[in-house]
């Protein structure tokens, strides 16, 4: 049942906590709320870039959040549709955070172009939120790989 490619029904309670790859939602959780805070602690001076870091900073907060409470419920019931809602969820939240990680990056590069000193705070806070951007994206992408092993499987 821990194991990414058991054809057995998936985890619920507390033994979500303790399965891979359901074991990844707290730090997408941890990396991705991270994110949020930093973006919108920031100045937006391009709030069309950083509004859809913003987005799916949320999004991909509120989602896995809510998928983490769900699997702890159990409302899947063992479905193996369930299965492929979460290759699906996991798919978009990677490459949305993959999207935001790098609209983030070339920001903050045109931030890091500025000689105001103003900025300078702007630029420290953008190059935090760059690294937890794409260590979210590597934790989806780690998520998702392992979920399409589990529905193949299933």
């Amino acid at each position: 049942m821990s194991s990414a490619t058991s054809t057995t029904s998936l985890p619920s309670g507390l033994a979500v906590l303790t399965t891979f790859p359901d074991v990844l939602f707290i730090p997408e959780i941890i990396f991705g709320g991270l994110v949020w805070i930093l973006v919108a602690s920031s100045k937006v001076p391009l709030p069309i870039l950083q509004g859809w870091v913003m987005f799916v900073s949320v999004f991909c907060f509120v989602m896995s959040t809510t998928l983490l409470c769900l699997d702890i419920c159990g409302v899947h019931g063992g479905s193996s549709s369930w299965v492929t809602l979460d290759v699906i969820c996991q798919e978009t939240a990677a490459l949305f955070y993959l999207s935001a990680a790098v609209l983030e990056a070339y920001y903050t590069y045109v931030v890091g172009l500025s000689t105001n000193p103003l900025v300078t705070a702007i630029y420290r806070e953008n190059i935090a939120a760059v690294v937890f951007a794409f260590v979210a994206t590597l934790m989806y992408v780690i998520h998702k790989v392992f979920s399409l092993l589990r529905w193949k499987s299933s």
